[in-house]
């Protein structure tokens, strides 16, 4: 039976970029992912965007570990020549009692350590994106946006030339707690290890489940966002990123447009709870519904304008709107699980990691590096 220092169970953009952080300092650290290639969940079905860190609860682990994914994406991304852009990003307001939610956006943000941050009016919003049309937004110029399957590929290519092994069609299915380590059976064989890390994204509750623990409890809700594509004709419309104000009813950001590293532009993403999660393309939102959403963004934008294209699933903690839940969980619900397993000693559990998790990569992978420094010392 093959033995390994450390098995990282999911090989999306957070598996990848811890196995490159732990073969830095460990030998034989594992990879495995259920689906043939590496980086096809979640990973690359997002907006590929460089998040700043403005949107989060002071002192959480999103806000802390988005503040310091973004420098060491961006330090990333340059040295190992994946695409990206720091192009910076536009929160508009769309009316008037939304000016007051830009300036404790930006307050927030400021709390969290982002620069820079400002309030600009119509003439600089229109300097920098023509076709918005809105009296008032918040510039932040440290957002950016990259190429998410480079990115991934680009975790995955320095872990192994750093001697990990990442395996595909490796899905999981049972794990044996063991006197010194975990027995872990998947579709690729059987492997013993010291230390095991569940970074299995939208499936993070069922590999906890497999080991017993009860931080299964922690369910996963499958949410689906879609996207559409501005015709050719249209992608000027556009040249960086422009979001909505969030509330704090959305599921999400809101629906944002998107200049890609490749130059066509993105609307998206909706949010939809469902029940399959691997459901990415039933029941899809008509163009129509979606135009009238993105209007308030871009007000010349017509059905015309735009064709249906990719979809994603996040892993969320929360529950849907209208759910009860006491006040305790639902703050938990808004953040990233990383820690030790408190029954599973070797285990370190990810759970509920969704955006920025893109961002965030690099620095989870620094705080589990130190979580599996106690396991392993």
């Amino acid at each position: 039976m093959d033995r390994a220092t450390v098995v990282i169970i999911g090989g999306g953009v957070v598996g990848c970029a811890i196995a490159r952080a732990l073969s830095a300092r460990w030998s034989d650290v594992f990879v495995l992912d259920a689906l043939p290639k590496i980086g096809m969940g979640a990973s690359t079905r997002n907006s590929g965007v460089i998040h700043s860190g403005i949107y989060y609860p002071p002192g959480s682990l999103k806000a802390k570990h988005c503040i310091r994914g973004n420098q060491l994406t961006y330090e990333f991304c340059a040295a190992h020549g994946v695409p990206h852009r720091n192009c910076g990003k536009l929160v508009v307001a769309a009316s008037a009692e939304e000016v007051n939610e830009l300036a404790a956006l930006m307050q927030n943000g400021c709390a969290n350590g982002v620069e820079e941050l400002r309030i600009i009016d119509r003439d600089e919003i229109r300097a920098h994106e023509p076709h918005v049309a809105a009296a008032h937004a918040l510039l932040v110029p440290s957002t950016g946006i990259l190429s998410s399957e480079d990115l991934v590929k680009a975790y995955a290519r320095v872990a192994t030339d750093r001697g990990a092994n990442i395996v595909t069609n490796a899905k999981v299915d049972r794990m044996e707690p063991l006197a010194d380590g975990i027995r872990v059976h998947s579709a690729a064989g059987d492997i013993e290890t010291r230390c095991v890390v569940n970074s299995a994204g939208l499936f993070a509750d069922e590999v906890a489940a497999l080991l017993g623990s009860k931080m299964a409890a922690h369910r996963i809700y499958p949410v689906r966002g879609e996207y559409c594509e501005l015709i050719r004709a249209r992608q000027d419309w556009v040249r960086g990123l422009v979001y909505p104000v969030p509330h704090q009813l959305r599921t999400t950001l809101g629906v944002h447009l998107v200049k890609t590293v490749w130059g066509n532009v993105l609307l998206g993403p909706t949010a939809h709870y469902i029940d399959d999660k691997n459901d990415y393309e039933r029941n899809r939102e008509p163009v129509e519904d979606f135009a009238e959403a993105a209007k308030a963004l871009l007000p010349g934008l017509t059905v015309g304008d735009l064709v249906p294209s990719y979809t994603g699933i996040r892993a969320k903690l929360a529950p849907p709107p209208g759910t009860a839940v006491t006040a305790a969980s639902a703050k938990a619900m808004t953040d990233f699980i990383v820690e030790r397993d408190p029954e599973l000693p070797r285990v370190v559990q990810l759970i509920g990691i969704e955006s920025p998790g893109l961002t965030s990569a690099p620095a989870i992978a620094e705080h589990v590096e130190q979580l599996a420094a106690e396991i392993l010392a």
